[in-house]
């Protein structure tokens, strides 16, 4: 009889999620797994059948009251056996007092409703390449935005008030990783806002794209944008925004930006008091 084993995932397995991630066309970013690890290693599981990972997901807890699910992937071969069906239940057995989040594929969001998911609102993932977001915006040097490395208090309250629970291992392992820019815009001493340009399997991504108002967000990405080689100008860009925030919706239209991918975004318990106003790019769709 075959054994079915589920344990937390080292971090080179969870590797494997994220290049299985990357098949199923999630298109990660090439440091993803580290940052990601570095947030909860305990909450990355894999499904072992006879010591063989056949089967992923995650529910990364950001403090005693929050957490994330994410990688959700069985392998294709092993589709429709139940293995899915017991990480799922093994994954959430233990958070029932949390309340936890998912950006999950819109055509599934029934089954997520048996859990106890309810929908909150959709966000939409756009694309464009650098040359033409570029050509549309004010890329000038604009004095109050500078390089954003590390985490500083500042920068702890402007997220916290954009994010449901504190992060601050998630920001310090973000902001540093191998080929991430940051950007962040200081006002009078008050941060505005920031954005990070990570390079991904297939293009860039750019998350977090958080700002008090939409001439910002441009300055933002214009900073980071303007940090690429030229000979990257036809890469695609990707930004997943919260289809809840008008000025998002707007900025996208103007930049000339297509449509190419939504998800539902979903609560457990109650959807957080957060301001999707400020909200122009999601950070990462697996870890919220």
């Amino acid at each position: 009889m075959s054994e079915y084993v589920i344990r937390p995932l080292t971090a080179d397995e969870l590797q494997m999620a994220v290049d299985w991630a990357g098949r199923e066309g999630w298109n990660p970013g090439h440091h993803d797994a580290a940052c990601f690890h570095s947030t909860d290693s305990g909450g990355f599981l894999g499904g072992f059948l006879d010591g063989e990972m056949i089967a992923s997901i995650s529910v990364v807890r950001y403090d005693d009251t929050f957490a994330f699910l994410g990688f959700y992937i069985v392998r294709p071969e092993f589709r429709g056996s139940g293995h899915g069906l017991k990480i799922w239940r093994h994954a959430l057995a233990n958070c029932n007092a949390l309340n936890i989040g998912l950006d999950g594929v819109v055509d599934q969001q029934h089954n997520y409703r048996k859990s106890g998911f309810a929908f909150a609102y959709k966000n939409y993932r756009f694309s464009g390449t650098a040359r033409d977001i570029l050509a549309k915006l004010e890329t000038g040097r604009v004095a109050q935005i500078s390089d954003l490395s590390s985490v500083s208090d500042a920068l702890r309250v402007y997220d916290r008030s954009l994010f449901p629970a504190p992060r601050d291992a998630f920001l310090e392992h973000w902001l540093s990783a191998s080929g991430h820019i940051s950007k962040v815009y200081v006002d009078s001493g008050r941060i505005r806002g920031f954005a990070t340009l990570r390079p991904c399997m297939n293009g860039y991504k750019i998350g977090p794209l958080f700002a008090d108002t939409g001439e910002i967000v441009k300055a933002l990405l214009g900073a980071v944008l303007g940090t690429l080689p030229e000979r990257h100008g036809a890469h695609e860009i990707f930004v997943d925004m919260p289809q809840p925030n008008a000025s998002a919706m707007a900025l996208a239209d103007e930049l000339g930006l297509s449509k190419v991918f939504e998800t539902a975004r979903m609560y457990s318990n109650h959807e957080p008091d957060i301001d999707l106003n400020r909200i122009f790019g999601v950070t990462t769709f697996e870890l919220g």
